[in-house]
C-alpha cells in the first residue's frame, strides 16, 4: 500500500498498467489502458489515459493488468506473449530515444509486438516523463511524470504481443449495438476525422479557451489558424493513425522533407501540443512545433506540462529572473523553444531544472515566480482556460490528479453535448454559474465510467450516451448491472480516488486554481472580463459531493458508496 509517506521515484511505489472490460473488444474506440502510480510530479494520485494498440495486445496474450514493484538491479525490459512472462537485458536500450527502442524491441521480439517504453527523460527521472507507446505513431501516456516511475525501476519498456480473442458473453447482441451505433458516431466525428484534434484551435480561439503567452492573452487569430488542424492538413499531413478499435482516426502522421526542420516523421501535433507549445509561447510556426512534438515523443515528455513550463521560464526571462545561458528566451522564438526542449529531454542546463515541472521550477526559482507558476497540485492546466468554460475552474480544482480537463470534460456539456440520463437535457451556458458544481461532479463521475470501461472520451461527441456504456459494459461482461447500479459505480471511482489523496494530505485547501484564472480578467478575446465565481461553485460543489470542509467524503457518502473502509 502506498501514501503519504511513499517516495515516488522509491521502489516501494507501485507502477499499474491495466486495462479494462472492453479493452481489446469491438467496441468502438476501446483501445486504450490505464497507467497509475503515486506521482512524483504532484505527490498524489497519478494517472495517465493512453490510446494505441498496447492494450489490447496485452489483453490479447492474456493479461488484464500487470502490477510493477520494487526495482531492477540492472536496465530491463518485460517481453509479455502468450508463452510467457520474460525480464530481459535492456542495458543496449538505455540512453535510447523511444522511436529507436521500439525498432530495436521488435526485432529482438516480434515485428507485431507493440512496446510501452520510456525514452531519456524518464530515464534520468524528470519529472514530467511520459511513458510511449507504438513506436512512431506514439500514443503517449504522458501526465503525471510516471515515465519517471518507471525510470526509477530500471524498467526500460514492456512489450506485448498475443492473438487471443477477449470474451464476449453475448458477440451477436454487441455486433448488433455496434452495426446500429456505428455510422452516427462516423459521421458526427467527421471533422475531427479529416483533421485531427488541432481542429478545434481556430473556435478555441474565438472563445477565448486558448492558453496564449503563459495564459496572460486573451487572443491570437492569425497564430491559431497558422497551427489549426485545417492548416496541418493542407501542408504536412501525410495519413491519419487509427487507435485499436478506432473507426475515427483523429491521429495524425506527418513528414517534412525541406527546410529546417526537414526529416521530421512520424505522429504529428496534437491540439494539445499547438496550444501548450505553440500558442503558449506564440510560436506560430507549425513545422517548429511539430518538430518539438517529434522531440517530446522520442524523449517521452508530456508536450501539456513541457509547454506549461516554457511558457513559465519565458516570462521569468522576460521579468528577468532567469537567462538561458546560449538561449534567448524570448515570445516566439521558435529555434528556442526547440532548443529548450531539447535540453528538457536530455536534463541538460536549465532543461534540468525545467524538466522538474512548474511547481518545482518556481520553488527552486523564487524571486515572486509562484505569482505566474501555473499549476493545481503540482499538475500544470491543459490548454483549456477556465475563463472560456466557468466550470473547469471547478474541475480543475477538484481533479484527482490535478488540472484536468479529461477527468471531468464538463466544458463539453457546455459546448455541444447533451447527457438525458444525467439529467444534462440541453447544452449548458459556458459563463453561466448554476448548478456548475453538480455538472462537474456528475460529468468526473461519467468520465470515470469511461476511464474504468477503458474507451476513448471522443465518443461523446458521436452521440453515445450512458444508456450505450451500460449495454456494452453488460453485453460484453454478462452483467446484468442497472443504471442507477451503474453511475454510482463512477462515483464511488471517483470518491475512492479521493481518498487516496487525502491519505497523501490533500484538505479542500489544494482544492484551487490559480490566481492568474481567477483575478486576471482577459481584455479582448471570446471570454474577455469573465472571471470565474470559483468560490460559490465550489460549496456547490461539496453540497452535492457530500463532502466535508476538510474536503473528504462523509462518514454518509462512504457508507452509501460502500467505502467505509476507506477512511481515514
Amino acid at each position: 500500500m502506498t501514501g503519504r509517506d511513499t517516495a515516488p521515484l522509491g521502489p516501494e511505489n507501485v507502477l499499474i498498467f491495466m486495462t479494462g472490460p472492453l479493452t481489446g473488444t469491438r467496441v468502438p474506440l476501446s483501445g486504450r489502458h490505464e497507467i497509475v502510480a503515486k506521482s512524483p510530479l504532484t505527490g498524489i494520485y497519478g494517472e495517465s489515459d493512453v490510446g494505441g494498440r498496447w492494450g489490447t495486445e496485452l489483453k490479447k496474450a492474456g493479461y488484464d493488468g500487470i502490477i510493477v514493484t520494487g526495482k531492477s538491479s540492472k536496465h530491463t525490459y518485460l517481453w509479455i506473449n502468450e508463452n510467457a512472462v520474460e525480464f530481459r537485458d535492456a542495458e543496449h536500450l538505455w540512453g535510447l530515444d523511444t522511436y529507436e527502442t521500439s525498432r530495436i524491441l521488435r526485432k529482438e521480439t516480434d515485428q507485431k509486438a507493440i512496446e510501452a517504453s520510456i525514452g531519456p527523460a524518464g530515464e534520468r527521472l524528470a519529472l514530467i516523463a511520459g511513458i510511449m507507446h507504438d513506436g512512431t505513431d506514439a500514443r503517449a501516456a504522458a501526465r503525471c511524470g510516471l515515465g519517471a516511475v518507471m525510470g526509477s525501476k530500471n524498467l526500460k519498456a514492456i512489450v506485448a504481443k498475443g492473438n487471443k480473442e477477449p470474451l464476449v458473453t453475448d458477440e451477436e447482441r454487441l455486433m448488433t449495438s455496434i452495426r446500429k451505433l456505428g455510422p452516427e458516431i462516423v459521421k458526427n466525428t467527421k471533422r475531427l476525422s479529416d483533421y485531427g484534434t488541432s481542429q478545434i484551435m481556430t473556435t478555441l480561439e474565438e472563445l477565448g479557451d486558448l492558453p496564449i503567452k503563459n495564459w496572460k492573452q486573451g487572443s491570437w487569430k492569425e497564430g491559431a489558424e497558422k497551427l489549426s488542424g485545417v492548416t496541418l492538413a493542407r501542408t504536412i499531413l501525410k495519413t491519419k493513425y487509427y487507435c485499436g478499435a478506432c473507426i475515427v482516426g483523429c491521429g495524425r502522421t506527418v513528414e517534412i522533407n525541406h527546410g529546417q526542420y526537414a526529416g521530421v516523421k512520424g505522429a504529428g501535433p496534437e491540439y494539445e501540443t499547438v496550444a501548450m507549445i505553440g500558442a503558449n509561447t506564440l510560436v506560430d510556426d507549425l513545422e517548429a512545433v511539430a518538430k518539438a512534438h517529434e522531440l517530446c515523443n522520442r524523449y517521452g515528455l508530456d508536450v501539456i506540462s513541457t509547454g506549461a513550463v516554457i511558457g513559465f521560464a519565458l516570462e521569468a526571462a522576460e521579468r528577468g529572473m532567469l537567462s538561458g545561458e546560449d538561449i534567448d528566451l524570448s515570445w516566439g522564438d521558435a529555434r528556442s523553444v526547440v532548443s529548450l526542449v531539447e535540453k528538457i529531454g536530455q536534463r541538460e542546463g536549465i532543461g534540468y531544472l525545467l524538466g522538474e515541472g512548474v511547481m518545482q521550477a518556481s520553488l527552486k526559482l523564487g524571486k515572486g515566480s509562484e505569482e505566474f507558476a501555473l499549476h493545481v497540485k503540482g499538475l500544470e492546466p491543459p490548454g483549456h482556460d477556465p475563463r472560456a468554460y466557468n466550470s473547469l475552474a471547478v474541475g480543475y480544482a477538484t481533479g484527482n490528479r490535478g488540472a484536468c480537463h479529461l477527468q471531468g470534460m464538463s466544458y463539453a456539456f457546455e459546448r455541444s453535448v447533451t447527457m438525458p440520463e444525467l439529467g444534462i437535457h440541453e447544452i449548458q451556458d459556458r459563463l453561466g454559474v448554476v448548478n456548475k458544481g453538480e455538472l462537474v461532479a456528475k460529468t468526473q463521475d461519467l468520465m470515470s465510467l469511461f476511464d474504468s470501461l477503458k474507451l476513448c472520451k471522443f465518443l461523446l461527441y458521436g452521440g453515445v450516451k450512458v444508456t450505450h456504456l451500460l449495454e456494452w459494459f453488460n453485453t460484453v461482461t454478462g452483467f446484468e448491472m442497472t443504471q442507477p447500479d451503474f453511475l454510482q459505480a463512477g462515483e464511488r471511482i471517483y470518491n475512492l480516488k479521493r481518498m487516496y489523496n487525502i491519505r497523501c494530505g490533500t484538505t479542500r485547501k489544494d482544492d484551487t486554481v490559480p490566481s492568474r484564472m481567477l483575478l486576471e480578467e482577459h481584455q479582448e478575446g471570446g471570454a474577455a472580463h469573465n472571471l470565474p465565481p470559483f468560490s460559490e461553485m465550489l460549496d456547490e460543489y461539496y453540497r452535492y459531493r457530500d463532502w466535508d470542509q476538510s474536503g473528504a467524503p462523509s462518514k454518509g457518502k462512504l457508507r452509501e458508496l460502500g467505502l467505509s473502509g476507506s477512511a481515514t
